[in-house]
């Protein structure tokens, strides 16, 4: 992923847990530069009064939204207007919409008609109508520092756990059509084009998912499936390719 220069960050505080907002901002920060930080809610609500500290401490600006009407939440409408706003500006090559809720589904797919990247970050109940009109999708779970301190020992526990329910079969196909479509004539693809592509076709997708930190880790723990080249290249980080085997049983 390229580095953007200037990412809006839009947090529904009604649909965000306020223990993940630091782990948000430092996993958005890894994609480029935040320029906009906002946080919408109602603050006058009691489940809300102990964000205040943390968005002084973040420097995450509060914008205030009244439920005008008993049981109904104005949050998700204030927000769009807000993005769409923004959006006009012209100035922002990313937005990024912290929220689990599927209202957000028209929104996400009006950014990404108008060309900007557009991040989803949600918990995984976050439905797959907006998981999917997002360029990406990152889920709360993944951020947790737990997930992060992974060790290979670890690793293969947590493999074993979600591999018969989070799709891990999924994945090895999108591995195997990235490996047709991109490799070399020497029989090898980059694994950096194979994530590229992957991400294209199941934006929620996160190796972290499946308890590997990074997808080459998950490659490396499927020899029967992969084999793995490194190669300096001209420049300071390695070039990881992939092979696909003949044997993927």
């Amino acid at each position: 992923m390229e580095n953007l220069q200037r990412i809006a960050v839009l947090i529904d505080a009604d649909n965000t847990q306020i223990g993940k907002l630091e782990k948000v901002m430092r996993e958005i920060s890894t994609y480029g530069r935040i320029v906009v930080r906002r946080a919408y809610g109602n603050w006058k609500k009691d489940n809300l009064k102990n964000w205040e500290d943390e968005l002084k401490r973040l420097a995450i600006k509060a914008v205030q939204q009244f439920d005008y009407v008993s049981g109904k939440n104005a949050t998700d409408m204030a927000m769009v207007i807000d993005a769409v706003d923004l959006l006009h500006t012209g100035i922002y090559d990313a937005f990024v919409i912290v929220a689990s809720d599927s209202d957000y589904t028209p929104i996400a797919i009006k950014l990404r008609e108008s060309a900007v990247h557009i991040i989803g970050v949600g918990e995984k109940k976050t439905p797959e109508a907006f998981r999917n009109a997002c360029d990406e999708f990152i889920y709360l779970e993944n951020l947790s520092s737990e997930t992060q301190q992974l060790t290979a020992e670890n690793e293969e526990v947590v493999k074993s756990e979600d591999s018969s329910n989070s799709g891990i079969d999924e994945i090895h196909s999108l591995l195997k059509m990235a490996y047709e479509k991109y490799q070399d004539d020497e029989g090898y693809a980059h694994v950096s084009s194979a994530g590229i592509f992957i991400k294209r076709a199941k934006p929620d997708f996160d190796s972290r998912t499946y308890g590997y930190l990074k997808l080459t880790d998950l490659l490396k723990a499927y020899p029967q499936k992969y084999h793995i080249e490194r190669d300096k290249g001209k420049g300071t980080v390695p070039i990881v390719t992939y092979r696909c085997l003949e044997d993927e049983s």
